[in-house]
């Protein structure tokens, strides 16, 4: 839910602060091409539900989790960043797309890890639960 509100934001922000038409022309208004908008919006949630499977997988299969998951989500960041600019649209729209990109998965990033290692935390802490 939060990615989504970022990618909402982040059009908002690029459309309405910054007169950048970014996801759609500028006559489709500060919130742009509403479906393609919400597209953005549930890919960012998807995207946010697959690093937590991929959160989950590391955790139970690789020696340090954590320093797995950062390399990957900021590889797919960095491509996220990136792949606006091989585009042929004006510079403002490559950097804003590029700055909502970057938002994402920020906010994936941190949130992912953060809640693993809170989760980690509570498990070891709780005397009711196995390996202890």
């Amino acid at each position: 839910m939060v990615t989504a509100l970022v990618a909402l934001v982040g059009v908002l922000i690029a459309r309405g602060l910054f007169d950048v038409p970014v996801l759609a022309p500028r006559r489709e208004g500060v919130f742009g091409d509403v479906d393609t908008t919400a597209r953005l919006a549930i890919l960012a949630a998807v995207a946010a539900l697959v690093a937590t499977g991929l959160m989950h997988l590391l955790l139970l299969s690789t020696p340090r989790p954590f320093r797995f998951f950062t390399w990957i989500i900021s590889l797919l960041t960095l491509l996220a960043v990136v792949m606006p600019f091989m585009t042929d649209a004006a510079l403002a729209i490559q950097v804003a797309t590029a700055a909502i990109g970057l938002a994402i998965g920020t906010a994936i990033g941190s949130l992912v890890s953060g809640a693993a290692r809170s989760a980690i935390r509570l498990r070891r802490q709780d005397p009711r639960l196995p390996g202890r």
